[in-house]
């Protein structure tokens, strides 16, 4: 079966970095501007099957990417991670990793930032004050 991933390393003029196991490219389809996929040159499915080498190399290459999207986008924070498994949302079965630019006033409230995958579970303030009012304090 063809693999997005795999194929665009061939032949893309959207290349933002590249490192021994990583490529990434600038998305076609940004959430944000600057926003950069990261994923594996080789074909694994799996976040967890990557090799601890290859996980220090992913982490090179976020600084590397983050550099890149600092030179051109000048972004106020960042949002990144990806989604292991179709329950959490993968569409195309290759590790990939997003690192998503985020600007002020982008949304109305970014409080929760990626726990608002799940509707109405990002803000958790409220939550906090009526059940765990001991962590009051650590609320800003």
């Amino acid at each position: 079966m063809p693999c997005f991933f795999c194929d665009i390393q061939k032949d893309d003029d959207r290349k933002a970095a590249e490192s021994k196991y990583f490529w990434s490219r600038f998305s076609e389809v940004p959430v944000s501007d600057g926003n950069c996929e990261i994923f594996l040159k080789e074909h694994k499915e799996s976040l967890w099957d990557l090799t601890s080498e290859e996980w220090q190399d992913l982490f090179e290459i976020i600084k590397e990417v983050k550099v890149k999207i600092e030179e051109k986008f000048s972004p106020d924070g960042y949002n990144f991670g990806m989604n292991e498994g179709k329950a959490a949302g993968r569409s195309i079965e290759h590790v990939h990793f997003h690192l998503i630019p985020r600007y002020a006033g982008d949304v109305e409230n970014p409080r929760g930032g990626v726990r608002n995958v799940i509707p109405k579970r990002g803000d958790y303030y409220k939550y906090i004050l009526d059940e765990l009012p001991e962590r009051k304090k650590y609320l800003k």
